[in-house]
């Protein structure tokens, strides 16, 4: 049987899940989440851009990316993408497991 998705590919329908549980996240972050290869996550990212369903902005060097805030449907996207993400349990865990702040600095990894 084959397996569809809401967003036209697993990959695009997993990131915006992925953003909706990080707020925001980074390709290469996002890629081991999803454990994805990061060509594979960098082109639903720009796919899921050019449709206007995430925006992305540079912080230092890195080009950080969350849910579009101004996307005309923003409410019941975020409603849909919560319930989609209700039985991804592996998803929710791997989410948890990340550091969100940076470390102390002069700290050692």
């Amino acid at each position: 049987m084959e397996v569809t998705s809401p967003f036209g590919s697993q990959t695009r329908t997993r990131v915006l899940l992925a953003l909706s549980l990080l707020q925001q996240s980074y390709a290469r972050e996002l890629a081991r989440v999803l454990e994805v290869p990061v060509s594979v996550l960098q082109k639903a990212l720009r796919s899921l851009e050019r449709d206007g369903l995430v925006v992305a902005r540079r912080v230092g060097r890195t080009r950080a990316v969350t849910l579009n805030p101004r996307y005309f449907a923003r409410r019941e996207l975020l409603a849909f993408v919560n319930k989609l993400a209700e039985p991804e349990e592996g998803l929710r865990t791997e989410v948890a497991k990340l550091r969100r702040r940076p470390r102390r600095s002069g700290k050692r990894p």
